[in-house]
C-alpha cells in the first residue's frame, strides 16, 4: 500500500475575468512536485494566484491540511496562508545584496514559525559564492535560484511556482531543475509547479493536474493521467508516449547502461549517475514500441516485455493508417503501429503479446539534461 500523502489541498473555486472563467475543483494529496500542465491561456497561473489569495472576487472554498483559506466567511490573506511564490521574473530587491534578498522573508518570520535554516537553503541552492554580490551582477539563472531560496526561507508550508524557468534559455533551465528536485526531496516541501513544457513536467513531477479552458480535466499520478487516451486532446505534447515511474535497480559501467525496475520487471536505459533506489520518470515514445505475438529470438533489442492488449484506438479519419494500442506490461504502455499490423496480428483486447521497446528517454538528473538512447545494444538469445 502506498503511503498517505503528507499534505492535502482541497479547492472548489470560480472566478470570472472578462471572457475567461476559472471553474476548478481539486482534491490533491501533496508529496514532492505536483505539476499543473496545459496550454497557454488555460488558467494555470490564475489558479495559482487564486490559491495564494492574490485574486479578489473568488467564490468557493479552499482548505490546506484542514485549515480553511476560503469559505465559511473566511478569506485568509496571502500572508496567513503560508504559501511561497516564485514567478517567471525573479522580482528581487535591487537595493539589497544577495544575502539581503535571501533573508528578507526569513527575518520577518517569527522565530517559532521558521521551518528552514538559512545555511540549509544556501547549500541546497548553491548560493554561498553569491551572498555578497549585488543582484545586478547575477545571471538569469542565479537570479532565479535566489528567488527560489528567498521564497523557501519565508517558511512556506506550500511552494507555488508559476513557470519559474520560462524566461531562461534551455541551458540555464537544465541547470536549475536539480535545485527544485532538492527542495522537494530534502526539505519535504510540497510544490505546485505550473508549466506547459513537457520536459519539465516529466523531469520533476510525481503527480499531474491537467487543465483546459479554465477547468481541471484530470489529476493523479503522472503515469496514470498521461496514459489516458481520452485525455490526449487536452494533453497536447504528452501524447508522444508513455511515462512510467521506475527506480534505479543498478548500473553496468562497462556496458554503459542503467537498469530500471518497475512492477512489470526491468528495463535497460542509458547509464545515469542516479543512486540505486532513486525514483525516476522514464518516457517511452509510442513510435518506439513494436508488438510481437511470440517472444523474439536473436535480436538487438534488449527490452522485451510480455503484456496484454488493453485497448485499440485507431487514429481518426478513414485514410489514417495508424492505430494506438494500449498494453499492460505491469504499467500502461502505448504503441503506435499500422492499422494493417493490428489486423495481420489479429490484435484485440485481451490478446497476449510482447512489447519490443527500441528507445527510452531518461533524465540524467545530476547532469541536468534529459538523455535519449537507442537501446538496441546487443544480442538477446
Amino acid at each position: 500500500m502506498p503511503a498517505e500523502p503528507a499534505h492535502r489541498l482541497e479547492a472548489e473555486v470560480a472566478l470570472s475575468r472578462g471572457d475567461f472563467r476559472l471553474d476548478a475543483r481539486l482534491a490533491l494529496g501533496l508529496d514532492g512536485v505536483t505539476a499543473i500542465f496545459g496550454p497557454s491561456g488555460c488558467g494555470k497561473s490564475t489558479l495559482l494566484r487564486v490559491l495564494a489569495g492574490l485574486e479578489p472576487g473568488v467564490a468557493g472554498r479552499i482548505a490546506f491540511d484542514g485549515a480553511t483559506w476560503l469559505g465559511d466567511g473566511v478569506v485568509a490573506p496571502p500572508r496567513r496562508r503560508g504559501v511561497g511564490l516564485v514567478f517567471q521574473d525573479a522580482r528581487l530587491f535591487p537595493h539589497l545584496s544577495v544575502r539581503g534578498n535571501l533573508l528578507y522573508g526569513h527575518r520577518r518570520t517569527p522565530e517559532a514559525e521558521r521551518l528552514f535554516a538559512p545555511e540549509t537553503v544556501v547549500r541546497l541552492m548553491d548560493l554561498e559564492p553569491l551572498l555578497d554580490r549585488p543582484v545586478a551582477a547575477l545571471s538569469g539563472g542565479e537570479r532565479q535560484r535566489l528567488a527560489i531560496g528567498r521564497a523557501v526561507l519565508a517558511s512556506p508550508r506550500l511552494l507555488l511556482m508559476d513557470e519559474p524557468l520560462a524566461s531562461l534559455d534551455q541551458g540555464r533551465k537544465e541547470d536549475i531543475l536539480p535545485f527544485v528536485e532538492r527542495l522537494a526531496g530534502e526539505l519535504a516541501l510540497p510544490i505546485l509547479y505550473v508549466s506547459h513544457e513537457i520536459d519539465e513536467v516529466v523531469r520533476l513531477a510525481t503527480d499531474l493536474v491537467l487543465m483546459a479552458e479554465g477547468r481541471i480535466v484530470a489529476s493523479g499520478p503522472i503515469e496514470q493521467v498521461s496514459n489516458r487516451f481520452d485525455l490526449r486532446s487536452y494533453a497536447g505534447r504528452l501524447d508522444a508516449g508513455s511515462i512510467i515511474r521506475m527506480r534505479v535497480a543498478g548500473h553496468e559501467d562497462q556496458a554503459g547502461i542503467t537498469r530500471f525496475a518497475f512492477p512489470g520487471g526491468e528495463l535497460i536505459g542509458p547509464r545515469t549517475d542516479l543512486a540505486e533506489g532513486a525514483a525516476v520518470n522514464l518516457r517511452i515514445r509510442s513510435r518506439d514500441v513494436a508488438i510481437a505475438l511470440d517472444p523474439p529470438g536473436r535480436t538487438s533489442i534488449l527490452n522485451v516485455l510480455p503484456g496484454t492488449v488493453v485497448e485499440i484506438a485507431p487514429e481518426e479519419g478513414p485514410q489514417a493508417p495508424q492505430a494506438h494500442v494500449l498494453l499492460d506490461v505491469g504499467a500502461p504502455l502505448w504503441a503506435r503501429i499500422m492499422r494493417k499490423s493490428v489486423e495481420d496480428l489479429g490484435l484485440a483486447p485481451g490478446s497476449p503479446v510482447y512489447a519490443l521497446i527500441k528507445a527510452v528517454a531518461v533524465d540524467r538528473r545530476s547532469l541536468g539534461r534529459p538523455t535519449e538512447m537507442d537501446i538496441s545494444l546487443g544480442k538477446r538469445e
